[in-house]
């Protein structure tokens, strides 16, 4: 078995802020054509890490600060995700990146329903970043849920990190279900075709905007998970 710590060392010394370690086995229950072995027939584990996002732009009155911040997290993690590949590949490792983002190939139109080619909140989940929310966003301990999640796929073996035990959400908690001015949430899922026009804008200079992240602000633990 390889050194875990040593890989890990890797994607902070990029510039990660949480790096963790998910056993391929951990996967059994992935849906069909998104386990990594979809992806990866040599994957033996996965890497999944976060960098955090600066939590003032939740304060902002205007979207544009937490646009700005988004986009340049998802740039910063696939940059990570990129040199992090290659120095594994220096160790005697093959591996595969998961892009942060887009692009992914699985679209539903009529429902404006999209899936990444790995979830990357699960894969956060299983390598024992956090816990998943009711909003469907991945909960860390330090960080809350201000973070966005990188991935890549080994084929070397490595020890897996600890599945996080802590509570995300309170069972009697609905402020961000309550909040979501599209009615997308239930506690368990999204619904995309009702999230997606409320939440990403284009405007009339044609930028597009992160309009609505209600649920990720209102949420009691959006910057950490408190006593």
């Amino acid at each position: 078995m390889h050194d875990s710590e040593k890989v890990k060392g890797v994607l902070l010394g990029l510039g990660a802020d949480l790096c963790g370690i998910a056993p391929v086995e951990r996967y059994a229950g992935a849906p069909a054509g998104f386990h990594p072995r979809d992806i990866f027939k040599d994957c033996r584990a996965v890497i999944a890490f976060a960098k955090r996002l600066p939590t003032g732009v939740l304060d902002a009155e205007s979207c544009i600060p937490y646009t700005r911040a988004n986009d340049q997290a998802v740039s910063e993690v696939d940059a990570i995700t990129f040199n992090a590949a290659l120095s594994l590949e220096d160790l005697g490792m093959r591996s595969v990146i998961i892009p942060s983002d887009d692009p992914y190939e699985h679209w539903e139109p009529e429902r404006m329903h999209g899936r990444g080619i790995l979830s990357l909140r699960h894969a956060g989940r299983l390598a024992g970043l956090g816990v998943l929310g009711r909003n469907t966003l991945l909960i860390n301990e330090s960080y809350g849920n201000m973070i966005q999640i990188g991935a890549l796929l080994v084929d070397v073996e490595l020890e897996g990190d600890p599945l996080a035990t802590y509570e995300g959400c309170r069972p009697d908690c609905d402020l961000c279900i309550d909040a979501c001015p599209a009615g997308a949430l239930d506690g368990e899922t999204a619904d995309q075709q009702k999230c997606r026009p409320a939440s990403m804008v284009t405007n009339a200079r044609g930028f597009m905007l992160k309009k609505c992240y209600a649920c990720r602000a209102v949420c009691p633990h959006a910057l950490s998970v408190k006593d």
